[in-house]
């Protein structure tokens, strides 16, 4: 459990692909204005962090909400919930597929009456001109962006990424700049204009959320960025991929 900001937390965890390679996962915790407490996705903590989040969130009654905001992370979901069984318990629409026996809220996180509820604390966005879930359960592109207004700081799975050298290496290594996740061509809607319905929303977001300070990335890293460099991430991160949406445009028009 790291504290990043006043009101802002970061847990980052293991994730072991094939039982070997360790791709990581994370958790948010925020503040609310009210005193209350948001977690940002769902990871088992173990005793000293479990232990650490409970002391700070009074027994964790003052913990709100659970908020999922990537359709395919669902493997904590029962475990926050079992260890927060008070919580409002907030996904996507996979998630109540995924685990129809946990108590999910009807409105689902994707939708911006969901996200309105929250909106004094934070900010969403969802990509456009991507599929949220396709059916190819490898392509984990889309999920629901969240920015902590107070802060600044992204919380992110998967969008986008943090390149980073595991163990110690990420320690001596430096880490990459933002990217998206590249099944971006897999996401992508079969279908005239998507490629720039996506590259508007690069955009859009790049200048809506410029100054952010910190993004927390899934499976990859905590990146702290430079004055501007939200925003000129973003749109070099835009620029690398715009083969993929040519391509795109040349196929679907």
């Amino acid at each position: 459990m790291r504290q990043l900001a006043d009101k802002f937390w970061t847990f980052r965890g293991d994730f072991r692909v094939a039982k070997v390679i360790n791709v990581g996962t994370h958790m948010s915790l925020v503040r609310r204005q009210n005193g209350n407490f948001l977690l940002l996705d769902s990871y088992d903590l173990d005793e000293s962090e479990r232990k650490a989040l409970l002391e700070l969130t009074d027994g964790g009654k003052a913990i709100e909400a659970i908020i999922n905001v990537h359709p395919f992370h669902t493997l904590h979901c029962r475990a926050m919930h079992e260890l927060l069984p008070h919580a409002r318990l907030i996904g996507t629409s996979r998630h109540q597929q995924e685990l129809p026996g946990l108590p999910w809220e009807t409105g689902v996180i994707e939708d911006p009456a969901s996200q309105e509820q929250f909106s004094d604390d934070l900010e969403f966005s969802v990509p456009d001109g991507v599929n949220f879930v396709t059916s190819d359960d490898h392509v984990h592109f889309a999920s629901v962006l969240v920015r902590h207004r107070e802060s600044g700081i992204v919380h992110v799975d998967d969008t986008l990424n943090v390149f980073a050298a595991p163990g110690f290496l990420g320690k001596l290594l430096p880490q990459s700049k933002l990217k998206f996740h590249p099944t971006l061509a897999k996401a992508l809607q079969k279908r005239a204009g998507a490629a720039d319905d996506y590259a508007s929303w690069a955009r859009s977001l790049a200048e809506r959320w410029a100054g952010s300070p910190i993004v927390c990335a899934a499976h990859s890293s905590v990146r702290k960025l430079p004055g501007n460099g939200w925003q000129d991430e973003v749109l070099e991160a835009l620029a690398s991929v715009e083969k993929t949406l040519s391509e795109h445009r040349s196929a679907h028009g």
